[in-house]
């Protein structure tokens, strides 16, 4: 039997051994997606406790703590954080088969010299060995990100937002990575949330633009992609539930969309219609300037009305949704192909069932600007585990070129989460390590180990050119 968590842990070869402690391991992160916030990082403030730095927005440890019954009062309610800490500790004893159980052994084990495992009857004590850990070593955001080896990290950021902590972040030099803005125009592209006129509003302020009609609204996209760019912006990034594509004309969207400032209801085929003209247009845009686009596709948000009435968006109450997406998605790449303005994309999906639809997608408009232009996303939130990741790389592997990979994100508003990367990284190095065991690939290290380095931080340098 094997001990619980090793130095080998999910490293089942002597290649994927020597792949993971002789490359993997020691290269930078490259968090090309993330959520966390830059205000915490410029204010950089000691946490307080474990609790606050372990559960805090973290959405997969509320999703299993609702699971296991956990009263809501004990995981975003009033209780206090050590009550929280020991109610989440009572219940991941028994988490087999989830991955919190490897992630929170991983985050207890790298940043707190943790090894105890953790059970409803030593949660004081690991409470007790944490909080000294936090008091003696001020541990704070940029402590966290310093201590892991991190290169550059991308947050998710509005168009309308003024990024004045991305600049007092790289003023006060505090933290050694790059930290840089991402550009997520969802609110402008959500032409039918109840949000979209006022959000207008706001957008119209920040760009300095009066926003009557469909050319003033790019005006003000475009002054907003210039500042994000100044800003060192080389990403943008798109949660699209489901793909639009509509054809359509500008005249056509012009329409519809003073149509809804003047308080109209559109149709749904009209909202499409909007939806995929405008995003082809933030391509040609991401295009002109060297930006890849990032697609987030499949999730179905908000299932839970009450508890989104209660708590709000991005508290745990998503899921996979069954879109069909080949057929519009292949359309609005091609019709940015056709007119040379298809810039480096990366495709997600959250539902599996896509996986071999989005990586043959790559195969049909790739070029020689970078290897592997078009992307299949890492493993993506609820795929953000073993059995995701490796499958999300085996199909790329059958059907691309997993050598251009651009690697793992954390996609993750915890500052404890850069054990994700180590996790996929095992991953990684494994599944490479048992096809040269298994006779399929040379046991040629020079190449594998570079495969493996590129993979965990090459290719994202080369592909965002950062």
């Amino acid at each position: 039997m094997k001990e619980f968590m090793n130095d080998d842990f999910m490293l089942t070869n002597d290649t994927a051994k020597i792949l993971y402690k002789n490359y993997a391991e020691k290269m930078p992160i490259f968090d090309y997606h993330c959520h966390l916030s830059p205000l915490m990082m410029y204010e950089d403030k000691q946490f307080d406790n474990i609790a606050q730095i372990f559960l805090g927005g973290d959405h997969y440890k509320w999703r299993y703590m609702r699971s296991c019954g956990i009263d809501e009062e004990y995981i975003t309610g009033s209780k206090s954080d050590k009550e929280k800490f020991k109610a989440f500790c009572t219940c991941l004893q028994y988490a087999i088969g989830n991955p919190l159980y490897h992630w929170t052994h991983l985050e207890l084990k790298r940043y707190f010299g943790i090894t105890s495992v953790v059970r409803a009857d030593n949660w004081e004590e690991i409470w007790e060995k944490a909080n000294k850990v936090i008091s003696d070593t001020k541990m704070s955001p940029a402590k966290l990100i310093n201590e892991s080896n991190v290169a550059v990290i991308c947050t998710t950021d509005d168009p309308a937002d003024d990024l004045v902590y991305h600049k007092k972040i790289a003023e006060k030099g505090h933290i050694k990575a790059k930290v840089l803005p991402a550009f997520r125009p969802d609110f402008l592209i959500n032409i039918d949330k109840e949000t979209f006129v006022s959000y207008i509003d706001r957008l119209s302020k920040a760009a300095g633009v009066d926003i009557k009609n469909y050319g003033d609204l790019m005006k003000a996209v475009d002054n907003r992609i210039e500042y994000f760019h100044e800003m060192g912006c080389r990403i943008s990034d798109h949660a699209l539930d489901s793909v639009p594509y509509v054809k359509t004309s500008e005249e056509e969207v012009n329409e519809i969309f003073k149509s809804v400032l003047s308080g109209n209801k559109i149709t749904e085929k009209e909202v499409q219609a909007y939806k995929s003209y405008t995003l082809k247009k933030l391509g040609e845009k991401y295009k002109s300037h060297g930006w890849a686009m990032q697609l987030h596709i499949g999730a179905l948000r908000n299932n839970n009305t009450k508890m989104f009435d209660k708590l709000g968006a991005d508290t745990g109450f998503d899921s996979i949704s069954d879109y069909c997406i080949a057929y519009p998605l292949s359309k609005l790449l091609n019709s940015l192909e056709e007119e040379g303005n298809l810039p480096k994309t990366i495709l997600y999906t959250l539902n599996p069932k896509d996986n071999y639809v989005l990586a043959t997608m790559l195969g049909n408009f790739q070029s020689s600007e970078v290897g592997g232009k078009i992307q299949f996303g890492s493993g993506w939130w609820f795929n953000d585990q073993r059995d995701g990741m490796t499958e999300q790389m085996k199909s790329l592997a059958n059907l691309g070129a997993l050598c251009k990979f651009v690697g793992m994100l954390t996609d993750s508003r915890s500052f404890l989460s850069y054990t994700r990367h180590e996790y996929f990284r095992r991953i990684l190095c494994n599944l490479i390590g048992t096809w040269v065991e298994d006779g399929e690939f040379p046991c040629d290290m020079d190449t594998l180990g570079k495969i493996v380095e590129d993979i965990c931080y090459n290719n994202a340098v080369e592909y965002f050119n950062i």
